[in-house]
């Protein structure tokens, strides 16, 4: 019986030290593919990060109202490419151009400084773009994937390298162009004929016009108050809260703005969403502005272009 014990214990302690030196073994093996897992790939030419913006433009057909002729216009858009991480094998970044920010990926050549950044492809306004560094600036063109679904398949550009900074004192130009030309409204206005006396009705487009008060009131530094709102124009008031987004690169879907902030040279569209980038004091004045945005009416001019 004593015999029959003995060799019951010394098998349990073997079978024990087995499952132990199995545990370990595939301890090992876990670790092994986990340091595998993590090899981190070593990143190149870290001075070539950074935004590219600049000029983004190309030939559209548009058709003559008046005789249904077609006719190529040149149109212009300001787009940012930015460089976030460039390896042996890889470049990623991201395109962002009126509102729309999609995702590249693409390949370094170092001989030539060149780039060719493909993005997603599952968008219409997905395309290929092939640039080439010369000094501090991205030059070359963008080619759409699906050219029958855009109007200008084919776009050139010259990007500047610059730095995004955000400053709670950037404001509009005093020269800025105060004309929301983009949303034009009909009006019927009525003419009299001083020798007649007879008056006629006549249809005339006008456009939406905002004050200098977009130059003196900053929501990004000062509190706001009713007072200070309370008789500004609407378009005023889409302004002086816009700046505060305009501000932290928020790229604008809405060309009135883009308008308005492409004539600074200050901004640089980076993000289309900076909701986490606000200060305490902007998310409060941009509540406010909104109460006030709603209920506020607007000037209209007529102007000529």
């Amino acid at each position: 019986m004593k015999t029959l014990n003995y060799t019951l214990i010394v098998l349990a302690i073997s079978l024990t030290g087995c499952k132990k030196d199995t545990k370990n073994n595939d301890s090992g093996k876990d670790s092994s593919i986990a340091k595998k897992d993590s090899v981190v790939i070593p990143e190149i030419h870290k001075e070539y990060y950074g935004i590219y913006t600049g000029d983004f433009n190309g030939m559209e057909t548009t058709v003559d109202e008046m005789d249904d002729t077609p006719y190529d216009v040149d149109v212009y858009k300001k787009i940012s490419l930015k460089i976030n991480r460039i390896t042996k094998d890889s470049v990623y970044g991201q395109s962002i151009v009126n509102g729309n920010q999609r995702p590249f990926r693409g390949v370094f050549n170092e001989t030539s400084k060149s780039f060719v950044l493909d993005e997603p492809g599952n968008d219409k306004t997905d395309g290929r773009f092939e640039v080439k560094l010369t000094g501090d600036s991205l030059i070359g063109r963008w080619s759409a994937f699906n050219k029958a679904a855009v109007k200008a398949p084919v776009k050139t550009l010259k990007l500047l390298k610059k730095e995004f900074v955000y400053n709670p004192n950037f404001m509009l130009d005093k020269d800025s162009n105060l004309v929301d030309w983009t949303n034009p409204k009909e009006f019927v206005e009525k003419y009299t004929d001083d020798e007649t006396g007879k008056t006629e009705s006549y249809t005339t487009s006008k456009n939406r016009v905002a004050s200098d008060a977009v130059f003196k009131l900053n929501a990004s530094k000062q509190k706001l108050t009713e007072k200070d709102l309370k008789n500004l124009r609407k378009l005023d008031l889409e302004i002086i809260k816009n700046s505060v987004f305009a501000r932290h690169g928020y790229s604008f879907k809405k060309e009135t703005y883009r308008n308005f902030f492409e004539q600074t040279d200050w901004y640089i569209p980076v993000s289309n969403n900076v909701d986490q980038e606000l200060s305490p004091l902007e998310k409060e004045n941009v509540a406010l502005l909104n109460r006030f945005t709603k209920y506020a009416e607007d000037k209209y001019d007529s102007f000529g272009r």
